[in-house]
């Protein structure tokens, strides 16, 4: 196993590690995609329009990009063991909170609440996987951790929004804060203390200045828009371009969330070694699909194959991940916190870019134009960060390590 990993005794022990962990990101998943089709449902009990009821989402996001690296900072000498019985607790007390809101004004705050421990979740998640990993296959670990989300966007939500249409959206909220609490119950019990391999708070955040970081991060904050660009969009484009019944937006969802765990599987098959090449690879195959996604848009079925391939994309997360801790020495708890933020800033910058087209009178499937330039503003970060590699001779004598 991976330096500072902790001892296992058994196949059955680490595989309920590993479900335990992925409680938590399943969990999260539903908390963050749950929430955008009760939209509507929520505007009708506050009564207020569609697009205040847009701000729920956005305070969630803006707990996420605060939470990571504030908890990440304030807890970087504790137990990862208890660190994400923490964060789970954190799920549980804030999503109840939100199903209780008795104003607008305060599920806003709820929901920003609830988004402050999904980043440093998951990035602590995704590296107590790494820590139980063999050497070279922390990539493949990760992938387990977050399938939960993956398997969340397929299941999850689907259940969740029967459920709020049917009953109320508060009942949703409630779910997934009592899967907080079995979350927290589960990784009481299964998992292993874990020590930090925190230097102190000074010696972590020293990572930052690691200028290899930052054009992997680019990787994630602009190549990643193009997913959230096209995702975000997609209803438009079935509605006013395939037009198609309202009932396909849902096959279309389920079909992304397949294609995700899909992607997810195959991109943990990756080598740690090779994660660099693969991510290059993936983001011109996805600059290629947003660009035949404009043309997709004509034919439901096209359509449908191309939000499949779409999905798989997601998989890259955990191969981001991977390239980061690669070249990061230390301080992969900021890593993990920081990456969070990344890819919550690009569930921002996609929608933004998609709006400023549709906002000037162009169909919905042309936001697949600003998607492929994403991700080839994506591919230019990782060209840069491959270049950083060679100039500072990081790369291994073998041309097929990276």
């Amino acid at each position: 196993m991976n330096s500072g990993s902790t001892h296992i005794a058994s196949r059955k022990q680490l595989v309920l590690i590993l479900l335990a962990l992925a409680m938590g990101t399943f969990t999260l998943g539903l908390t963050e995609f749950s929430v955008m089709p009760m939209l509507p449902l929520v505007a009708d009990s506050f009564a207020v329009s569609a697009a205040q009821s847009g701000h729920i989402i956005s305070a969630y996001a803006a707990g996420v990009v605060v939470g990571a690296p504030l908890l990440m900072m304030l807890t970087p000498k504790l137990d990862r063991r208890i660190a994400l019985i923490l964060f789970a607790m954190m799920i549980f007390v804030f999503n109840g909170l939100s199903a209780a809101a008795a104003s607008f004004e305060q599920i806003v705050l709820f929901r920003f609440l609830s988004g402050i421990p999904h980043g440093a979740y998951f990035g602590t998640a995704l590296l107590f996987g790494a820590k139980l990993a063999p050497e070279g296959r922390s990539t493949l670990y990760m992938s387990r951790v977050f399938a939960g989300l993956t398997v969340a966007t397929i299941v999850g939500v689907p259940m969740a929004t029967l459920l709020a249409q049917h009953c109320s959206w508060r009942w949703s909220l409630l779910l997934v804060s009592l899967l907080a609490l079995l979350t927290c119950v589960l990784l009481w019990r299964v998992l292993p203390s874990l020590d930090t391999d925190s230097q102190g708070l000074r010696n972590d955040l020293a990572v930052l200045k690691n200028p290899l970081i930052w054009p992997i991060v680019g990787i994630a904050v602009i190549g990643f828009g193009g997913v959230f660009c096209l995702y975000t969009y997609l209803a438009d484009t079935m509605l006013d371009v395939t037009q198609v019944p309202a009932f396909n937006i849902s096959i279309a969802m389920i079909i992304f969330g397949i294609g995700s765990t899909v992607g997810n599987w195959l991109f943990g098959q990756v080598r740690d070694r090779v994660v660099a090449r693969v991510t290059g690879i993936a983001l011109i195959y996805c600059l290629v699909l947003a660009l035949i996604y404009v043309r997709a848009a004509s034919n439901l079925w096209f359509l449908y194959g191309v939000v499949f391939l779409l999905g798989a994309s997601l998989g890259l997360t955990t191969v981001i991940q991977a390239m980061l801790m690669r070249v990061a020495k230390g301080g992969h708890a900021v890593i993990g916190a920081l990456l969070q933020c990344a890819f919550n800033s690009a569930n921002a910058i996609g929608p933004l870019a998609g709006s400023l087209v549709l906002a000037n009178g162009y169909a919905a499937n042309t936001t697949g134009y600003v998607a492929a330039a994403l991700f080839g503003g994506g591919f230019v970060m990782w060209f840069v960060s491959r270049m950083q590699l060679r100039y500072r001779a990081q790369l291994p004598a073998d041309p097929d390590a990276c």
